[in-house]
């Protein structure tokens, strides 16, 4: 009898697997608000440079008493091609000739400028403040915004590789539950930053959480990034885990409400990040992976927690003919796989072996950096950002669905190859459409956005069957890591 099998006497997929897999499923919604939220956070307002104009000193006094706020800025900043102030510098001296119709000035590209020497002035009637506008992220200072966003992911890099080893001592449920707790102190901790530096520390922790729920939350509920399968049996995995995808994609539908109602960044990061003082306490309900247990040698506890499961599932008969002699009886398999030893060489031991990785790399590769190329510069389309962020997340619920038929009636190679096709020729078709047709360039992104998320749903279920099992932990722990390196270099 294989634990999987164990689980099916004690209930299978009863009242304790769909509370736990709906408890585990509820922090999935928030999970995109952290991941993308530096689309609003760190959102670029329309700017110019800060001018202290002294009208008294000019010879133009019969206008003085006419100046409106677009003569003052005609006077102080030089306009771009698109006849908007320039964003980086303004004139030495003020220009008031420019005032006067009856003056001629021959070349404007003559006149002296400088850089913004005292600050900037933000349109502040989307965004009232963001990381950009508190910490003047702009002009020459720009990149820092890119920055911010990799050291991000430069978390979650980090906590992929710590918190995925830490599990395999100490367990699931007790990394989850650190995980809940570092996401919401962190979390709120970035509220309150005091500066970009600290904002910056802050969001790397909040990254490492973020890679620790993902690898240890999904991991107690089913094998979706391949850890060792725990409470939820085989024939449901498939539901649950397109469940948890359908959660994070509702949860790009939640960020976008929330930037639009909180157009404060520190209250936003506030209140994305609160929640997680409630998953933290929920979290104690949770039980150890069994499977976990009896690997370390705690069979007792295992048996425990499986007759735990069996009452909640109203099993409570099956579970009192447990014990951890039966136990390890049935789970020897299991248990001489954990005690072998396996490196990622094994990944390109075998030719075909080798084959596979390779190319499994180049389809995480060009999914991974284009979907997150897309997802996480929003303003670049130059259509109402919030009305972006819906269709984003609202293709990706045909997009997964029609993937789900390809892959069952058609087959798994003719998917991810169909996907990656049409969202290749997307992407290169947007390079040729001038940047004028706003709204085409957007319908051909959302489409290769949807042909993405079509090739992630893919791509995760063709890995898991590609791999023996024995070397398939080892695949998904560097799956992590160059997603991650992809992403930031982005």
């Amino acid at each position: 009898m294989s634990f999987a099998e164990l689980l099916d006497h004690v209930g299978g997929m009863g009242r304790f697997q769909i509370i736990y897999v709906i408890l585990l499923a509820i922090p999935v919604f928030m999970m995109a608000s952290h991941n993308l939220l530096q689309n609003f956070t760190a959102a670029t307002s329309e700017h110019h440079c800060h001018v202290h104009i002294n009208i008294s000193n000019t010879p133009y006094t019969n206008l003085t008493g006419k100046l409106t706020a677009k003569d003052l800025l005609r006077v102080s900043i030089p306009m771009d091609s698109k006849l908007q102030p320039e964003k980086c510098h303004r004139f030495v001296t003020m220009q008031w000739q420019l005032l006067d119709s009856n003056v001629t000035i021959t070349n404007l590209t003559e006149l002296e400028t400088e850089p913004c020497a005292d600050g900037w002035v933000y349109d502040k009637s989307i965004f009232t403040s963001t990381i950009i506008t508190e910490w003047d992220l702009v002009c020459d200072s720009r990149q820092l915004k890119q920055m911010a966003q990799s050291i991000y992911m430069a978390g979650i890099l980090v906590g992929g590789i710590i918190f995925g080893g830490l599990s395999d001592r100490f367990g699931r449920r007790s990394l989850l539950i650190w995980c809940y707790l570092q996401m919401a102190v962190t979390g709120t901790c970035t509220a309150f930053s005091p500066s970009f530096t600290a904002y910056c520390i802050f969001r790397f922790l909040t990254g490492m959480a973020f890679s620790g729920i993902v690898m240890n939350g999904v991991s107690l509920s089913l094998e979706q990034s391949h850890l060792p399968v725990e409470w939820t049996p085989t024939r449901t995995r498939a539901i649950v885990g397109t469940m948890y995808g359908y959660c994070y994609t509702i949860g790009q539908f939640i960020l976008a409400g929330m930037a639009y109602a909180i157009p404060s960044w520190r209250w936003l990061q506030l209140v994305v990040s609160l929640p997680y003082f409630i998953f933290f306490i929920c979290s104690w309900w949770f039980a150890e992976s069994a499977r976990w247990l009896v690997i370390a040698g705690r069979p007792d506890e295992a048996v425990k927690q499986l007759q735990r499961v069996a009452r909640i599932n109203r099993k409570k008969e099956e579970g009192e003919k447990l014990n951890s002699e039966v136990l390890r009886s049935h789970m020897q398999k299991e248990i001489a796989s954990a005690k072998s030893s396996y490196t990622y060489i094994d990944l390109v031991r075998t030719p075909v072996v080798r084959r596979i990785s390779f190319c499994l790399c180049f389809v995480w590769f060009s999914t991974s950096f284009a979907y997150y190329g897309l997802a996480m510069d929003l303003q670049n389309f130059g259509v109402n950002i919030f009305l972006i962020q819906l269709v984003f997340g609202a293709v990706d619920f045909p997009a997964k669905f029609i993937s789900v038929l390809t892959i069952s009636f058609i087959g798994r190679r003719f998917t991810q190859a169909l996907a990656l096709i049409l969202a290749g020729l997307s992407i290169l078709a947007n390079i040729f459409v001038p940047q004028d047709l706003k709204i085409l360039r957007t319908v051909l992104a959302v489409f290769g956005k949807g042909c993405l998320a079509a090739s992630f749903n893919c791509v995760y279920l063709y890995t898991s069957e590609l791999y023996p099992t024995v070397i398939s932990r080892i695949y998904w722990e560097a799956v992590t890591v160059a997603m991650t390196l992809y992403v930031g270099a982005l």
